[in-house]
C-alpha cells in the first residue's frame, strides 16, 4: 500500500461562504518561520516512520498557490531527503486561478510540483460572484490554459446544483469543461455545511434559488453520463478521470493507506507497533507555528484506532470508489459476508453488489451512500 504526505497551508485571500475547511485570512506571513516549521515537522514525522517509501505529496489548503515558491521548494526538498521515493512521485498542489497564482505556476513546477488542482468552481461570472469567488471566467480559462502547458496533470474543480442553476445550464457548462481537455474533473454538488456563511443564510431563509432535491439528483446522473461518454468515467463519487489520470494521493485515503499529515489541522494515519493511529495537528495557524517552535511538535496527542473506528473508516472511504471495497484487504473487515444481514438486504434491494470479497455500490446506491453505509454499520458480523 502506498504512503503519502499531506501538507496543509491554512491561508486564503478571502473566506468563501460555502467553505468549512480550516482556512484563514492573514495580512502578513513570515516565509522563513513557515519554512523552518514545515521542515522540522517533516523530519520529526519521518523519524517515526523512516522506512516508508513516499509515493505522493499533496499540498492543500486554504490556497496553497498563495505560498511563496520558496516554501513549496523547501517542503519538497525536505520530504524527498528524509524518505525514499517511488520512481513516479506525484506532487499535487491546489491552486486558485487568480493572476498572482498563475504567475507562480512555473516556479512551483521547477520546485517539483507535477499535478495541479484548480479551484475553478464555475465558468459563469454571476455564479462565481454568488459563490464568493474573487476570479472571473476569463481568469479561470487562462489559468487552465497556462496550467496545461506547465504541469503534467491538471484537475479542474467545479461545483454544481448551485443557486439559480438549471439542468440545461449545468449541461452546457460541463460540456465546456470537458472540452477544455484536462485529464481529471472533480465535480461536487453544493452542500450547505454547518458553520459556514451559506449555512447561516440558509437557516435565515436568505439562500434563494437552490435546486430541488430531484433536480440535484438529475444533475448528478447527467454528470455521470456526460463524463462517461467523454472518456472521463467516475472512479469515486465526485471524481472523474481519463485512464491513469486518477489522483494517486486521494486514492491512498480511499483505499485505507498510510499518510502523514503536517500543518495546521492536518490529519494523518500511521502505524505504531502494528496498530493504526490517527494524528491531528493544532488547527489555529499561529498556535500551530508557536507549538512547533517552542514544544517541538504541532500535533495533538495521537489516537490509537480501535476496531470499530477502523471498520467505520473502511466503509466510509472504500465505498466511495466505483471499484468498491475489497474486504479481504482490510483486516478490520475480515468477516463472513454471507452473515452480514444489512449487506445482503441491500444487495437484494439493488443498492449494493458483491463479487467475492468485493462490495460496491450500484448507481442507486451511490445516490444514497450515507444511508447505505449507516445501515452496514448497524450489524457487522463478528469475525
Amino acid at each position: 500500500m502506498a504512503f503519502g504526505l499531506y501538507i496543509h497551508w491554512p491561508y486564503c485571500q478571502s473566506k468563501c461562504p460555502y467553505c468549512d475547511f480550516n482556512s484563514h485570512v492573514a495580512t502578513a506571513i513570515s516565509t522563513e518561520r513557515w519554512i523552518a516549521a514545515y521542515r522540522h515537522e517533516i523530519r520529526r514525522v519521518a523519524d517515526s516512520c523512516p522506512d516508508e517509501i513516499l509515493s505522493t505529496i499533496f499540498i492543500g489548503g486554504g490556497t496553497p498557490s498563495l505560498m511563496d515558491p520558496r516554501i513549496v521548494d523547501a517542503i519538497i526538498s525536505e520530504a524527498t531527503s528524509v524518505w525514499r521515493t517511488t520512481n513516479q512521485l506525484e506532487i499535487s498542489m491546489e491552486a486558485n486561478p487568480g493572476s498572482v497564482e498563475i504567475d507562480r505556476f512555473r516556479a512551483y513546477s521547477l520546485a517539483g510540483v507535477n499535478r495541479v488542482s484548480l479551484g475553478i468552481q464555475s465558468l459563469n461570472d454571476e455564479h462565481l460572484r454568488l459563490l464568493g469567488r474573487l476570479h472571473g471566467r476569463t481568469e479561470a480559462l487562462k489559468a487552465i490554459d497556462v496550467a496545461q502547458n506547465v504541469f503534467a496533470r491538471v484537475n479542474v474543480d467545479l461545483i454544481y446544483a448551485r443557486q439559480h442553476q438549471t439542468i440545461d445550464a449545468w449541461s452546457g457548462e460541463l460540456a465546456e469543461a470537458i472540452a477544455l481537455g484536462t485529464g481529471h474533473l472533480s465535480l461536487y454538488q453544493l452542500t450547505i455545511e454547518d458553520g459556514t456563511v451559506f449555512s447561516k443564510r440558509h437557516q435565515a431563509g436568505l439562500l434563494h434559488g437552490l435546486p430541488r432535491e430531484d433536480t440535484a439528483v438529475d444533475m448528478f446522473e447527467l454528470t455521470q453520463s456526460m463524463c462517461e461518454a467523454a472518456g472521463l468515467p467516475a472512479y469515486e463519487v465526485s471524481n472523474h478521470a481519463r485512464p491513469d489520470q486518477e489522483c494517486r494521493h486521494n486514492l491512498i485515503y480511499w483505499q485505507g493507506g498510510r499518510y502523514a499529515g503536517i500543518g495546521p489541522g492536518a490529519h494523518g494515519r500511521l502505524y505504531q507497533d502494528g496498530i493504526r493511529r490517527a494524528t491531528e495537528a493544532i488547527r489555529d495557524p499561529s498556535a500551530w507555528l508557536t507549538a512547533v517552535e517552542t514544544k517541538g511538535t504541532g500535533d495533538l496527542p495521537d489516537i490509537l484506532l480501535n476496531s470499530e473506528d477502523e471498520v467505520s473508516e473502511a466503509l466510509l472511504m472504500g465505498l466511495r470508489l466505483t471499484t468498491g471495497l475489497d474486504t479481504s484487504q482490510r483486516r478490520s473487515l475480515q468477516v463472513d459476508l454471507d452473515c452480514w444481514t444489512s449487506l445482503n438486504q441491500m444487495i437484494d434491494e439493488g443498492y449494493l453488489v458483491r463479487y467475492g470479497t468485493v462490495i460496491r455500490t450500484t448507481a442507486p446506491g451511490r445516490l444514497l451512500l450515507n444511508s447505505v453505509i449507516g445501515r452496514l454499520l448497524q450489524d457487522i458480523p463478528q469475525p
